[in-house]
């Protein structure tokens, strides 16, 4: 296991922080299905600061939504250790974040996220301000490769930072800025920036099941399996991950009745925290569930049609990937 400061992760798996994503239902699935240790959505430190309603909002948890970290993005040093601060005096949350991994313009353009890595001077600024505001949580900073370069240089200089500044762990997506979600996650790149440290580091990218956790970690040398998108719509993940580092034969998949009813609970969660948007967010949800089916794509025309949870609800019951023609064909 890995521990950082007073804090021991249950696991050397995680979930990554992903905007508009993991949510409260997402996590509170999630975990019913093995996960043990997620990040919230990334928020906005300058937001944060200012109290802003929807950041608040985004920060939502429940005491068995835990261990769980915060993660915060932004490019003011003095900006970032105050939220930092505000963060662990809310006594919510086990570990702190900082976002170096965007690769969105409207976080990039501000100066945050990935454009951090262009900048040795302003990441070490912004470390130190974090640890010097924060007495007892972890901090850690997530990133990618480099800004265009993917090399891993980049990455690496900013990890040494890090470690010099205090932080006590460090994660990578083997993909640069430039390259956004393209491409395949270099894996040997991730090993440059684990050789330049010390402290533990986390990597990230491509990561879909057991097979591709093994060969993130064997050629990689991450001392933790951080899982992103391979997690939509498949809350199984976790297990299979986990199963497949201890040497343990994989389990069957999931059964489309299993993946109905996950998503049905799935739905009523989002209602029962988020009844405004709800069914604006399951549509996307819905999909990830059933997107390698078949009759995918008209499940898909008719959730994304769905005007209220309602709907969604009956447009989920009524899927059958069996049959030749889809519940919402006519006839």
């Amino acid at each position: 296991m890995i521990r950082l400061k007073d804090f021991q992760l249950p696991s050397v798996v995680v979930q990554s922080p992903m905007a508009n994503c993991t949510d409260l239902p997402f996590r509170l699935i999630a975990r019913q299905k093995g996960m043990r240790f997620a990040y919230l959505e990334m928020v906005s430190a300058h937001a944060l600061v200012h109290e802003n309603r929807k950041t608040l909002e985004l920060m939502k948890s429940l005491p068995e939504d835990r261990p769980v970290g915060a993660q915060l993005v932004g490019c003011d040093p003095e900006v970032m250790g105050k939220a930092a601060q505000m963060i662990e005096a809310m006594d919510a949350y086990d570990l702190i974040d900082i976002n170096f991994g965007c690769p969105v313009p409207k976080v990039t353009g501000h100066g945050g996220g990935s454009a951090l890595l262009r900048e040795p001077q302003k990441a070490r600024e912004i470390f130190r301000s974090i640890v010097r505001n924060v007495k007892r949580l972890p901090v850690t900073v997530k990133m990618r490769l480099g800004y265009c370069d993917a090399s891993g240089q980049e990455a690496a200089v900013i990890a040494r930072i890090a470690e010099e500044e205090g932080l006590d762990a460090i994660a990578v997506h083997g993909r640069t800025r430039e390259q956004k979600y393209q491409g395949n996650a270099d894996y040997e790149a991730i090993r440059r920036v684990k050789d330049a440290v010390k402290i533990p580091v986390f990597g990230n990218g491509d990561v879909v099941d057991g097979p591709s956790a093994l060969r993130l970690k064997k050629v990689s040398g991450a001392d933790g399996v951080m899982i992103g998108r391979g997690a939509l719509g498949n809350p199984w993940i976790y297990r299979d991950v986990e199963r497949a580092l201890q040497g343990l034969p994989a389990l069957p998949a999931p059964t489309v009745e299993e993946r109905r009813q996950t998503l049905l609970e799935h739905l009523e969660l989002e209602i029962q925290h988020h009844p405004r948007s709800a069914h604006l967010q399951m549509r996307r949800v819905a999909c990830w569930y059933f997107k390698e089916m078949p009759h995918s794509a008209r499940f898909r025309e008719r959730v994304n049609s769905a005007s209220n949870g309602d709907e969604l609800r009956q447009a989920i019951l009524e899927y059958d990937p069996s049959l030749s023609r889809s519940p919402e064909s006519p006839g």
